[in-house]
């Protein structure tokens, strides 16, 4: 069995998980507690108990997923898991790129909650409200909806900014450019075309500010190699060096989320088994989608934990 570890993206929050994890862990609660302390302010409070739109903006949204993927970890190590024994390589749905690197050591939890913060802010700040949208498309292959975003470029940027697997493709840019895209997608057969209730437009040109922040942050920081490789949003192939890493991770805002191709490329290079670990269960469900051969499992509680180690341990 070769095992690929995986850390969900925003969209996976809810109000209260990690619960469970904090109350039967010390560790997982000390990681919350440390991301509290890296913040200067009670996330954990916001995480366990809300109010969901809280909880929901994007500055907080990120690291409150990185906690609960990092509590869950730390959980599992707590029971002898090993990510550097037992993985091959980790990755992570947009903003879990970030989680995975902390879970293999590339980047201290404080250091990640920090930059998922300057993350959220500028992506948040680099578009007016309004002014930019995104919307999922599906049904219709990559190369139809490429065409649909080149088609709409007088009405202003449009790009694809996910590409999920299973028929599903999310585009991003200008309000006027994804509104008109997503009308041209229903003309040519999409199953269905829908605005998303998002507060940017994320991983598109627009996001421009947002990377030049994400760079100057990420050259502040200290980076080690990550102890399994980590296979790269942009790019759907494995990277160690953490300066190709740097250079990737400010790529990553501005491009496009490779999922499904990341998935194709576990399954092709030996990859049998993936586990999401952290809130919910949206990326062991596209996994499935994308390639039914390579079996799943989420880890986001403590049932989830003895059930993971059973099954790895098989």
């Amino acid at each position: 069995m070769s095992l690929a570890v995986t850390f969900p993206g925003q969209g996976s929050q809810a109000v209260g998980m990690g619960g469970a994890l904090v109350e039967a862990s010390h560790v997982a609660r000390s990681v919350f507690e440390e991301v509290d302390e890296a913040l200067g302010e009670k996330l954990s409070k916001v995480i366990l108990e809300g109010p969901e739109d809280m909880l929901t903006l994007t500055a907080n949204a990120q690291p409150a997923l990185m906690a609960v993927s990092i509590a869950a970890l730390r959980a599992m190590e707590e029971k002898g898991f090993s990510l550097k024994d037992s993985a091959d390589y980790v990755a992570g749905h947009s903003l879990g790129e970030y989680s995975a690197l902390c879970a293999a050591g590339t980047f201290s939890i404080a250091d990640t909650a920090r930059l998922l913060r300057i993350r959220g802010n500028a992506m948040q700040a680099a578009v007016p409200v309004g002014e930019g949208a995104m919307a999922a498309i599906i049904g219709l292959e990559q190369s139809d909806v490429e065409q649909i975003c080149a088609d709409v470029l007088d009405d202003g940027s449009c790009q694809i900014a996910n590409d999920n697997g299973g028929g599903q493709l999310v585009i991003s840019g200008s309000r006027a450019a994804v509104e008109k895209a997503a009308g041209l997608a229903s003309e040519k057969g999409a199953k269905r075309a829908l605005l998303l209730p998002v507060s940017a437009p994320f991983h598109s040109a627009l996001m421009a500010p947002a990377a030049d922040a994400m760079a100057e942050a990420l050259g502040d920081v200290t980076m080690n190699a990550p102890c399994v490789p980590l296979v790269a949003n942009v790019l759907a192939a494995p990277i160690t060096d953490p300066d190709e890493i740097r250079t990737r991770l400010v790529e990553q805002v501005t491009g496009q989320v490779r999922w499904r191709e990341t998935v194709e490329w576990m399954g092709s290079n030996g990859v049998t088994q993936l586990m999401e670990i952290g809130s919910g269960k949206v990326l062991s469900g596209l996994a499935r989608r994308i390639n039914r051969d390579l079996s799943s499992v989420a880890v986001g509680n403590p049932d989830d934990i003895d059930k993971a180690l059973e099954a790895l341990s098989a």
